[in-house]
């Protein structure tokens, strides 16, 4: 046969080439996978949260986990809630929905040695240092505070209190005392002004009421108590505060007046001691009709009907405060509830009361 009649040669597979058919069933498998994968992960996927959203407020607010922490901070997020109570005081009626915007918050009071920072940067006095305010003039008038003495022969609640030349949040229990052991204590002896200037020198502020009550109440809607419908779950005490002399010794409070802070289980929100303890300072001036004309947003009580027509200086406006304290019964009062609203003259100041800051960014 002549060469150039040969049939042509075909051309050769290699070693390593695959048929059409099985590259097709290969790809088709491949497809078949990558679906079945996607379908398994994607039920538990969850996309991450922008750091920052809207409120449908008209501004931004910063969003983020609950229970974050942050320089002794915990998050507080933006939300709308029950404020108030339907049975308690008229001053806590009617309940009402209000909504705050998110903020930080002090994880606990602010610490004696906290305030101590304060003094030793500014020569700050407290207004127990500088002069008695806090009840009917004493012979010289001499600088003191009101201080809580348990007797068992005082005929009612009240008569617990006696004013004692020389206490202040250095000696809270009169000229004798000390809080040299006492750093991780929270402060006391503390005026509204007081908490007012360290919060300012610190960089934050005083919380408004209905910023305390949202944050403690952690995320529990219309509850008695910051941790719930119970006062003693699986018998245990939930707060420093004033028990009956029938109390089980091993039900968690060894404490016959103020405790260290964050001695108690925290609320939803990861926040301490704010029931109980010592009181908290809050913005608001006190007006008993405030819930009555309340805004729906960020409500702070700045009006001027809550200042007495006759008052000649600051010392008769009256302030918020909230909490309860170590001197609260559990039995008797509400004070610690979480919807309980307290006030007094804001030159006030007693070894009970205290404060704790917030501040809008960390």
């Amino acid at each position: 046969m002549d060469p150039i009649d040969k049939p042509p040669i075909p051309p050769q597979r290699g070693k390593h080439d695959l048929p059409p058919r099985t590259i097709a069933l290969i790809f088709c498998g491949l497809i078949v996978g990558i679906i079945f994968g996607m379908m398994l992960v994607l039920p538990h996927y969850r996309p991450r949260k922008s750091r920052w959203r809207g409120t449908g407020l008209g501004h931004v607010v910063q969003t983020a986990s609950v229970g974050r922490e942050t320089n002794g901070m915990m998050w507080v997020p933006s939300g709308t809630y029950s404020m108030g109570s339907d049975t308690g005081p008229a001053d806590e009626q009617p309940r009402h929905e209000v909504t705050v915007n998110g903020f930080w918050m002090d994880k606990t009071e602010v610490r004696k040695d906290e305030f101590d920072k304060l003094v030793n940067a500014t020569d700050y006095l407290t207004l127990a240092e500088r002069t008695n305010t806090t009840t009917a003039p004493q012979p010289l008038n001499p600088p003191g505070s009101l201080v809580f003495l348990e007797t068992s022969t005082a005929a009612s609640h009240t008569n617990h209190w006696q004013f004692v030349p020389g206490a202040n949040w250095r000696h809270p229990a009169g000229p004798d005392s000390n809080i040299d052991s006492q750093g991780n204590y929270p402060v006391v002896h503390i005026a509204w002004e007081d908490a007012v200037a360290y919060a300012k020198w610190a960089g934050k502020r005083l919380p408004t009421e209905a910023e305390w009550e949202r944050a403690a109440r952690g995320g529990l809607d219309r509850k008695p108590y910051i941790w719930g419908d119970e006062l003693h779950p699986g018998q245990k005490f939930m707060a420093n505060l004033s028990h009956p002399a029938s109390a089980n010794p091993n039900s968690g409070d060894d404490f016959p007046g103020l405790a260290p802070v964050g001695k108690f289980p925290p609320n939803g929100f990861g926040l301490l001691d704010l029931a109980g303890n010592v009181s908290e300072w809050c913005l608001d001036r006190y007006d008993p009709d405030f819930y009555q004309h309340t805004p729906a947003l960020n409500p702070r009580n700045t009006a001027t009907n809550s200042i007495p027509p006759n008052a000649s200086d600051t010392s008769s406006i009256e302030r918020v405060a909230r909490g309860g304290s170590c001197t609260s019964s559990e039995t008797d009062s509400r004070d610690y509830q979480p919807a309980s609203r307290l006030h007094f003259p804001q030159t006030t100041h007693r070894s009970d009361l205290g404060f704790r800051c917030v501040k809008d960014t960390p």
